[in-house]
């Protein structure tokens, strides 16, 4: 053992020294053998994960797949507290507004202003209930999971079915869905072909009647702010507790109806904006692509399912007359949409169709 001892630091230094003697020609030499060999590695490599598909949007999703994972399931169990908080909040609201601000109005102002907030106050909310809740129970539309004869553009990876035109999987609900806008957690439902319209009214109605709380409970918040600041001042003015609590549910009232008029009026724009052109938010996203990939080519691309500004809002409303602004849009209506969601006629087919009618 004690022979090895002393052999080891021998052999060591014979190395050592070995080595600070090679030539420069073969340490270069090996470099090369090892730079030859990691390129080797690498294209075997490749060789044995190469997809023609595979890019560097394939490459993102991989990566972010647990957060999207995450998110999915936290939107799926917190959908039901987003849907009673919206509840809660606009019932807060409506107390407050019959409470307080509904019994001023009545004391204070002229026959003809009590009649229009009598009527539009509660036209607007009516229609505020009536669409929500039609949003959030009205099945968004899903294609058929047995074969047929309905046309298809692909097939899902994630339910292994026919996707028919604007069809797209929602990972929310885990299944695919029927002209899919986006999933929304405040109605705990997909956004579909069945409940676009309900919605999107449901935004633009409650935006409205945010804006009317807003400006109505102007005058009240102004003397109520200016009561509040004065609850800090010595003497401290004697104000009731009905008149405390007056001032700040009316405080109340004007900050949250002002935060939701501008976040949800933003919203609400953008999706006219996407109803005027005939898109989804999920058909908005691949379009631009498109029209990207396509300009690079010399080409111009075309929304195959934009029929005109006007005609794409007659047939997001279901309007076929002029009667119809009144009853399908102005008032509650549970008529269900233009077509079945599974067969989507194309806009210069249409036209073209229409043309030669014309000329007959």
């Amino acid at each position: 053992m004690g022979h090895w001892r002393r052999l080891f630091p021998t052999i060591m230094r014979l190395l050592l020294r070995w080595l600070r003697l090679c030539p420069r020609w073969a340490r270069g030499h090996r470099s090369a053998q090892l730079q030859e060999l990691w390129s080797y590695s690498r294209l075997l490599l490749k060789s044995l994960c190469f997809n023609s598909l595979c890019s560097s949007d394939v490459v993102l999703d991989s990566v972010f797949e647990p957060v999207y994972w995450l998110v999915d399931h936290f939107t799926r169990w917190f959908g039901v507290l987003f849907v009673s908080l919206v509840i809660l909040l606009t019932s807060s609201v409506v107390l407050i507004v019959y409470y307080y601000v509904l019994p001023m109005i009545i004391s204070s102002y002229p026959t003809p202003w009590i009649a229009w907030h009598l009527c539009y106050g509660h036209w607007n909310l009516v229609m505020v209930v009536f669409h929500y809740y039609k949003a959030t129970r009205t099945d968004p539309g899903h294609p058929p999971l047995i074969k047929n004869d309905t046309p298809s553009v692909s097939i899902c990876k994630k339910c292994i079915i026919p996707k028919p035109p604007r069809t797209h999987h929602c990972s929310i609900c885990n299944r695919c869905v029927l002209k899919m806008d986006h999933h929304c957690p405040w109605l705990n439902n997909c956004v579909g072909h069945f409940n676009h319209r309900y919605f999107f009214s449901f935004c633009l109605f409650m935006t409205m009647g945010c804006i009317y709380c807003s400006v109505s409970c102007w005058n009240m918040f102004v003397g109520a702010y200016s009561a509040i600041e004065s609850y800090y001042q010595t003497p401290e003015p004697s104000f009731s507790f009905h008149e405390r609590m007056f001032h700040k549910c009316i405080i109340y009232v004007w900050v949250l109806t002002s935060s939701v008029a501008v976040a949800l009026g933003g919203l609400t724009l953008w999706h006219a904006a996407l109803i005027t052109h005939g898109e989804t938010s999920v058909e908005r996203h691949i379009n631009r692509k498109e029209s990207r990939r396509l300009k690079d080519r010399g080409k111009i691309f075309q929304n195959p399912y934009n029929y005109g500004r006007m005609q794409n809002w007659k047939l997001f409303f279901g309007v076929e007359k002029c009667s119809h602004w009144l009853t399908r849009f102005l008032l509650p209506s549970a008529h269900t949409p233009y077509g079945d969601g599974l067969v989507w006629e194309w806009s210069w087919l249409k036209a073209e169709s229409a043309f030669n009618f014309s000329l007959v």
